[in-house]
């Protein structure tokens, strides 16, 4: 393997790691939606 393939293969695969691991935290990070305590909630007024 040469210098550049290396390289170009390092680079993506921290690039992919770091974009997968900034998804995975902000889904974590998320509060969750308020939920209607019951049916009759979702019902139009």
């Amino acid at each position: 393997m040469t210098d550049s393939a290396f390289w170009m293969m390092l680079i993506t695969q921290v690039t992919v790691t770091a974009i997968t691991a900034f998804f995975f935290v902000k889904v974590l990070r998320t509060p969750p939606k308020s939920e209607p305590d019951s049916y009759d909630d979702n019902d139009p007024q």
